[in-house]
């Protein structure tokens, strides 16, 4: 029944009641703009500060990208320079230590020619002693390799475990930094895979060059020990 009923002005109640009630209504007009615009005031000044949040967070963001891939290049690139030196040292190593053992199995060669023209003897304790001398090349290139081995796999597990801390790292940022860590893993495991290739191979042929040595030898001592034995029947 009150919401049927017509809306009231109290005009019966004379001009000094609708003053009032315009007075009345105006007031509450005046306090709901105020209240709006206050809102605004409000929202505008949230706004403005989520923006600034946003800006500073995507500032810092980059910020801890860009630091991440600068220490994640720097340091894969300071172990693959490391890594390639050493190869390189290895490589080096290798060629002396055939280097010296064919010549040394020349000198042995030369030696057993002129030990055949004076007595069997003399060139017995020249070819042990020219097998001690190469058993000790033989022994001390090994050392050498094993500790260049030893060597480049540790370098290949500090890279990995730099690696792995960048990786890390970058989790906390941006999906950015996340694929660059990745990338920098992908190479750096390429670049791992590489230096163990090259490390096997310069083995393998080091080893080959032993062989070599030894079945170059083993070819003195029959050589000898047909020429020895020949010398005895025409003595």
């Amino acid at each position: 029944t009150v919401a049927t009923l017509p809306v009231q002005d109290y005009a019966e109640l004379g001009e000094r009641a609708q003053r009032i009630l315009a007075l009345a209504v105006s007031e509450a007009e005046a306090l709901d703009a105020g209240a709006v615009a206050a809102g605004q005031e409000l929202r505008d000044a949230a706004e403005a500060a989520g923006r600034a949040a946003g800006d500073a967070a995507r500032g810092a963001a980059g910020e801890v990208r860009a630091a991440a891939d600068r220490a994640a290049d720097e340091r894969v690139a300071a172990a693959v320079r490391e890594a390639e030196g050493l190869l390189a040292a290895a490589r080096q190593d290798a060629e002396e230590v055939r280097s010296a053992a064919a010549s040394a199995m020349a000198a042995t060669r030369d030696r057993t020619a002129s030990v055949l023209a004076h007595q069997e003897q003399e060139h017995a304790e020249r070819l042990k002693a020219a097998e001690a001398e190469l058993a000790d090349r033989e022994a001390a290139s090994e050392a050498r390799f094993a500790g260049l081995t030893e060597r480049a796999e540790a370098l290949l597990s500090e890279a990995g475990r730099d690696l792995a801390a960048t990786q890390e790292a970058a989790r906390h940022g941006q999906e950015d930094a996340e694929a660059r860590a990745a990338e920098l893993l992908a190479e750096a495991r390429v670049r791992e895979e590489r230096v163990v290739r090259e490390t096997d191979r310069i083995l393998r042929e080091h080893e080959e060059g032993r062989e070599e040595v030894q079945a170059h030898m083993a070819h003195v001592r029959s050589s000898l020990a047909a020429l020895t034995g020949r010398v005895a029947a025409e003595d």
